[in-house]
């Protein structure tokens, strides 16, 4: 027996020599600065990461640990998200300006440290301080850790395809407009894909993303929404795609020919390259607008897969397009949205928490912020449970919370809306006018340590009912329904909850005219904000806090800033 007993303790120290031997220290350095670029016939001064749009792609294996050098040579202030990273204890390189840290200030720099832990798939990063984060963005690819594979057949070629939108102008200077006139800044110019528009837009015939591939291989495409506004549908002529991974959660294989993805949300789809060699099709995107009432920019963007292997004289000269569905195509959107499932027993599958602490309902959408001297008026607003979210100017959430000073947010964000009304409906305003206008706070939910908590996200149409896509950070949650209309607890619990196989996502598109409800547990003390990831949105303050208090142990305790943290 004791030698069992010494055999078992010898199998467990050479597990964690391995275990901690396969993990490795990725650094990078990220160069924000000015850069000018030709895109639409026009010469435009952008701000990008080591000189390149998209920024550069940040590979790493589960397990390792992540350092990210950021200097600051641009002359705005930034900040870098890791969009879907869960920070275990690592809370203060979040990146959201003034949430977890001020911005870094021009000429200075700042160490972003974390691990990738319990997480595989595709995730992305970019600017969290003002419209920069419509050229400072990259993919962020998470592979097993050594000794590990994939869920599905390994691909020949792993491809990221980042969309984008492209303003001719200084998107710095259009939100500020767009704030100080509380009018919503315009609409973008193009669409791209990996930075480059496609040959449908002015002075753009090569400016294509191309995939050269080979016949009967499988392709993994990385897909990233970076948009700013807009949810797009994506197919790619003759193909159908087979979708194994959504915000790096493994999901059960779902074939489709079509993709719908909302910003901030990221899909691992499988391409089979089964087609004809020497043929050429078309991928194109355009967007998805939930709200046909609200203008929004109608063009399309698209690359091209080339097959290989013939001769110049048999390649093909036809490119097929692929037909997209209607701009206003809802149902395609739900369809797609609604039948992801998690895979269970995949790795890192979390099972849905089944005793609930906290239960909220919390009312998303438009609204107005009321006349005040000298303003224009009204402005334009947003808000959830009619609180417009407002960021602190002085210090950050974060570090009001670590220090326990009082007056940079209130603790009364509340479980319910303070008004019930008809939620859905579009004339609800002509007898209760009072119900768009939204006050002003920076108001945080406080939650104990390690407490799950229910969050109804209900969609209302005072001002215009659309989708919202909602991204909590710090946290998955688990989708366990959504549907339309208003929520009802009576009917919908017993009709829709998925608690078997629900997705596993940080970003989720609540239906237009309707509803969601997640469910996270609070494991991971800090301040984090759900914010909506339509970027027109979370200025006019479609955002709230969720402060989580510390656990009992020191491994459950919110560490101390880093020495470096930039000062406001």
């Amino acid at each position: 027996m004791k030698g069992v007993r010494v055999s078992l303790a010898c199998a467990l120290i050479l597990f964690a020599v391995s275990s901690i031997a396969s993990a490795a220290v990725v650094e990078h350095t990220f160069n924000v600065q000015n850069l000018t670029v030709s895109r639409l016939c026009n010469r435009q001064v952008i701000t990008v990461v080591n000189g390149s749009l998209p920024g550069p792609t940040v590979r790493v294996k589960e397990g390792d640990s992540l350092v990210i050098h950021v200097l600051n040579n641009s002359p705005h202030n930034i900040t870098i998200h890791w969009h879907g990273i869960f920070h275990r204890l690592t809370v203060w390189a979040d990146g959201p300006s003034m949430i977890t840290q001020c911005p870094i200030q021009p000429g200075h720099s700042y160490a972003y440290r974390f691990n990738i832990t319990g997480q595989e798939g595709t995730l992305w990063w970019h600017a969290h301080a003002s419209f920069l984060r419509a050229t400072v963005y990259g993919a962020l690819v998470i592979r097993p850790k050594s000794g590990h594979s994939y869920p599905f057949p390994k691909p020949h070629k792993e491809v990221p395809i980042l969309f984008g939108e492209w303003w001719n102008t200084d998107v710095v200077a259009l939100e500020e407009a767009a704030i100080a006139t509380g009018v919503p800044p315009n609409n973008s110019d193009a669409f791209t894909i990996n930075g480059l528009p496609g040959n449908l837009y002015p002075c753009s015939k090569d400016r294509m993303f191309s995939l050269d591939v080979v016949k009967g291989k499988i392709y993994l495409l990385r897909i990233i929404n970076a948009a700013m506004n807009i949810q797009m549908f994506f197919k790619i002529a003759n193909h159908r795609l087979t979708v194994v991974a959504a915000d790096a959660v493994y999901i059960n294989p779902y074939v489709t020919d079509v993709i719908v993805i909302a910003p901030g949300q990221t899909v691992d789809a499988l391409l089979y390259a089964d087609q004809s060699i020497g043929s050429s099709y078309y991928m194109a995107a355009h967007p998805y607008a939930s709200a046909p009432a609200v203008p929004f920019p109608n063009t399309t963007t698209r690359g091209v897969i080339h097959y290989g292997g013939a001769s110049e004289t048999k390649m093909s000269k036809r490119v097929l397009m692929p037909k997209l569905p209607s701009f206003f195509d809802t149902p395609t959107a739900h369809r797609f949205y609604s039948n992801l499932t998690s895979l269970v027993g995949g790795p890192h599958h979390v099972p849905v928490p089944l005793h609930v602490d906290e239960e909220m309902l919390i009312t998303i959408g438009l609204a107005l912020e009321a006349c005040s001297d000298n303003t224009t008026c009204p402005k334009f607003s947003a808000s959830m449970s009619n609180h417009s979210f407002v960021l602190p100017k002085t210090m950050s959430i974060l570090e009001a919370v670590y220090n326990g000073v009082d007056g940079i947010f209130t603790r009364d964000f509340p479980d319910q809306p303070p008004v019930k009304f008809d939620y859905t409906n579009p004339n609800i305003t002509q007898t209760n006018p009072e119900l768009l206008f939204a006050q002003k706070s920076t108001s945080a939910k406080v939650l104990k340590f390690n407490s799950t908590v229910d969050v109804v996200l209900q969609n209302h149409a005072l001002m215009a009912a659309e989708n919202h896509p909602m991204h909590l950070h710090g946290f998955n949650f688990h989708v366990l329904a959504q549907g339309f209309g208003n929520y009802d607890p009576t009917r919908d619990k017993s009709k829709y909850y998925n608690l078997v196989n629900p997705q596993f996502r940080n970003t989720l598109a609540v239906p237009v005219g309707g509803w969601a409800v997640i469910r996270f547990t609070a494991n991971n003390p800090g301040a984090w904000i759900m914010h909506c990831h339509i970027d027109v949105h979370l200025p006019f303050g479609l955002g709230m806090l969720f402060v989580v208090e510390n656990g009992p142990t020191k491994s459950t305790t919110l560490p101390p800033p880093p020495p470096d943290l930039p000062k406001c």
